[in-house]
């Protein structure tokens, strides 16, 4: 079993005692030899992985570096949001550790099952209500009740924040979450059972010169589905997913749809600076190749085609009559 590892000042500190006869190398080994007790409490089960959990980390990563750029475009001003940290805990210990007045956004994410809370700090809450009522920021560490005004301007900021959360898991799967709750007392929220784990993402935010944490909790139950999933060699596979035939058919169509721009080219003249100066109205200027000869088309500035001049209804047409081999090449 793998000890403690000790620091450099610790290890020298042990060099010291054994050189000096204060502590006996045979006492070291008789105390290893023992058994070990290790204190387990089954109330604070360890559910997920240290591979999972980072994971999660870097789903939240993501999370945070949208979010980030949402809130700056919605408050018009500094915002800063970074994962500060990811524990897995009983849900009954998140409870306990958020204010007994904040903001809780319960959302649900079909396909799975359960719900996820996203906690607001009230310092965060009040600066981003002042920020969009005209404000500097200001915030207010205190909540009695949200106004009818309030819950409206906080339930359409973060729904918005729905679109980011999916972008953030869609490397693991497919959700579609929704803003089904927005409640004030943890007390009044009662999602899994006290003694579920579940897993708290804790996102250090910073909004002009207020700061706060956003707590997001995710239990068990929403997890379980997708937990093979959360795996590093699920991260590190290189293997391309087969498209489904609905998905190439819809992408094929898009794609022929697609306007290009097409050009012809008469030919080419090189002249000088002088005589370029001078051109005038009816000048003449003598191309590189003759009248018969074929003409070079462009789709976009890549060659792609050979063809002739000619007319259709009374407007310039060009008739294709080869394709150039290799056509991203230069022309000669």
């Amino acid at each position: 079993m793998a000890g403690d590892v000790l620091s450099q000042s610790e290890i020298d500190a042990l060099l010291s005692a054994l050189s000096t006869g204060e502590m006996n190398a045979d006492d070291l080994k008789k105390e290893e030899s023992e058994k070990r007790v290790r204190v387990y409490d089954f109330k604070r089960a360890l559910r997920f992985s240290k591979d999972q959990i980072r994971s999660l980390t870097r789903i939240h990563e993501n999370f945070a570096r949208l979010l980030t750029t949402f809130f700056s475009a919605q408050l018009r001003t500094y915002v800063q949001i970074s994962v500060a940290s990811a524990d897995q805990i009983p849900y009954e210990e998140f409870i306990r550790s958020i204010p007994k007045m904040t903001i809780l956004n319960v959302f649900e994410v079909p396909p799975l099952e359960g719900r996820i809370i996203m906690e607001v700090n009230p310092n965060i809450a009040y600066s981003m209500l002042d920020r969009i009522m005209g404000g500097k920021g200001t915030s207010v560490n205190k909540i009695d009740n949200l106004t009818e005004i309030e819950t409206k301007i906080m339930t359409s900021m973060f729904e918005k924040a729905c679109d980011y959360l999916q972008e953030a898991w869609g490397n693991i799967t497919d959700i579609d979450p929704v803003l089904s709750e927005l409640e004030i007392n943890p007390q009044f929220l009662q999602m899994v059972s006290p003694n579920e784990t579940v897993v708290v993402i804790s996102l250090d935010t910073t909004i002009a010169e207020t700061s706060g944490m956003i707590n997001i909790c995710i239990p068990h139950i929403v997890l379980e589905p997708i937990i093979p999933k959360l795996s590093m060699q699920y991260w590190m596979q290189t293997e391309k997913k087969e498209r489904e035939p609905i998905e190439i058919e819809k992408l094929q169509r898009n794609i022929k749809q697609a306007e290009v721009p097409i050009s012809v080219e008469l030919g080419k003249s090189n002249i000088s600076i002088q005589d370029f100066l001078i051109l005038d109205i009816g000048d003449v200027i003598e191309l590189n190749q003759m009248i018969e000869d074929p003409l070079l088309v462009k789709v976009g500035e890549i060659p792609k085609f050979i063809g002739q001049p000619g007319k259709i209804n009374k407007k310039l047409a060009i008739q294709v009559l080869d394709t150039l081999e290799g056509g991203d090449e230069e022309h000669e």
